[in-house]
């Protein structure tokens, strides 16, 4: 969330703005909600089927409307055949910049994997590159995870896990090694691209341990994504991707008894003293997808979704002292009386107001819910579900004011935008987003 700086002339000043703002938690800077942004751009992305319907590798598309366009049912949108592809070999990993004028994208997989490039948003399909990009991928790989900080679009971070290998551990080959084993490890790269510049301003590369317990049983950091940036901007929190190796074979165990969930604290902005916080509430990973997974709320505490859980998504709370704080119990499966809830994508919006786009057991589509953080209560919201519509390639919402702008579509069938008031939870329906088979709209930007 944005955070506002002020300067208090004189004390009326300071009685008037205190009456209009709520601050943090811990009496440092206030966080203000988002407003409106006036003559803003809605840009939609849609991603283009490979092989499979729906498995979104051939490539994205871009198209940006008006505010009023977007609202509009009667606006029709083709991404495909009116848009725009943004570089990427799969499916793009796109950022947008707070007022909706800038798309920042790096291209996934391919000969350009890795590159960083930042287009300019003129409306429809006309979007214009800058001049200036850099490439990223010597450093953290041609297939980075990566997302923008909220932090008035000055910074990107990349994230990467690599060369994950054990210290000395057994193998069909050398099944007696002359050392004890210890751990499996990976060589974690944190990186920071400046936006504005397009060049990598920072990066540093180490491994991250666990506990000498969790590492003998042979758990280990898989994949790191999700970053998001803490009230008092001195440390970034990173979501983790847990696995774990059978130390006796070397081969990776798809069910085993998870940690709690864990997060690697680094300082900002110099990526050093990385440190692992662990959940005794959530037992998913917080990692994310293609999409952020924590968030800054107004109350200056951070939100996070679980996946992989195997009670459900959680929704935890990491505190302003940047630990996880396990009095805060939010559970999906409880708040909607399903079971089997999965986040894939999810959004907080304003005043403890979110939106979640999940799955569950026994349905074969996906849902969006609302949700208020603060009550710990959670809704399906009153759409018309179609039984192709997925989520687990959702990248991008709008926040505008108190509507969150959400692209559904079914795969390989029409859909539309939704504008849905993050205050009551209704949706009000859109443009008209025109599909064509096997493709599907994967967020708005």
């Amino acid at each position: 969330m944005k955070k506002q700086f002020l300067n208090f002339l004189t004390l009326g000043v300071l009685v008037s703005s205190l009456a209009l703002i709520s601050c943090s938690d811990n009496g440092g800077d206030p966080i203000i909600p988002p407003g409106e942004t006036e003559g803003r751009f809605i840009t939609v992305a849609g991603a283009l089927m490979g092989t499979n319907p729906g498995d979104g590798n051939g490539g994205t598309m871009v198209y940006s409307v008006t505010k009023e366009e977007a609202k509009d049912p009667e606006t029709q949108i083709s991404v495909y055949t009116g848009g725009f592809g943004v570089k990427s070999n799969r499916t793009a990993r796109l950022q947008s910049s707070e007022d909706g004028s800038t798309l920042f994208n790096i291209a996934y997989t391919g000969d350009n994997g890795g590159e960083f490039s930042r287009y300019t948003v003129n409306g429809g399909g006309n979007f214009v590159q800058s001049d200036v990009s850099v490439n990223i991928s010597q450093y953290a790989g041609t297939s980075p995870r990566w997302l923008k900080l909220f932090d008035g679009d000055k910074t990107g971070i990349a994230l990467n896990m690599a060369n994950i290998a054990a210290n000395n551990a057994p193998t069909e080959e050398n099944p007696n090694p002359t050392t004890p084993f210890e751990y499996y490890r990976g060589v974690a790269t944190i990186l920071a691209l400046d936006l504005q510049e397009s060049l990598i301003s920072n990066y540093v590369q180490y491994e991250i341990p666990l506990t000498e317990e969790e590492e003998a049983a042979g758990h280990t950091i898989f994949r790191l994504d999700g970053s998001v940036l803490n009230a008092a901007k001195d440390k970034l929190i990173i979501g983790t991707w847990m696995r774990k190796y059978n130390v006796a074979t070397g081969e990776t165990e798809g069910d085993y008894e998870r940690l709690g969930s864990k997060s690697v604290v680094v300082d900002y902005p110099s990526f050093a003293n990385p440190t692992v916080i662990t959940s005794a509430v959530g037992h998913g990973d917080n990692s994310g997808y293609r999409s952020h997974y924590s968030y800054l709320a107004d109350d200056g505490n951070i939100y996070q979704a679980t996946e992989r859980d195997p009670n459900g998504s959680h929704i935890l709370r990491i505190n302003q002292n940047n630990e996880y704080d396990d009095s805060y119990v939010f559970s999906l499966n409880n708040a909607l009386g399903l079971s089997g809830v999965t986040i894939e994508a999810w959004k907080y919006a304003q005043n403890g107001k979110a939106f979640a786009l999940i799955s569950h057991d026994g349905a074969e589509n996906g849902f969006v819910v609302w949700m208020d953080l603060n009550a710990r209560t959670a809704s399906i919201v009153d759409l018309p579900y179609d039984a192709d519509l997925e989520f687990n390639q959702y990248q991008g919402f709008v926040v505008d004011g108190a509507d969150v702008y959400i692209a559904i579509t079914p795969v390989g069938k029409n859909g539309n935008i939704y504008i849905v008031d993050s205050n009551s939870g209704v949706a009000s329906k859109g443009a008209t987003l025109v599909n064509q088979p096997g493709n599907h709209y994967i967020g708005i930007f």
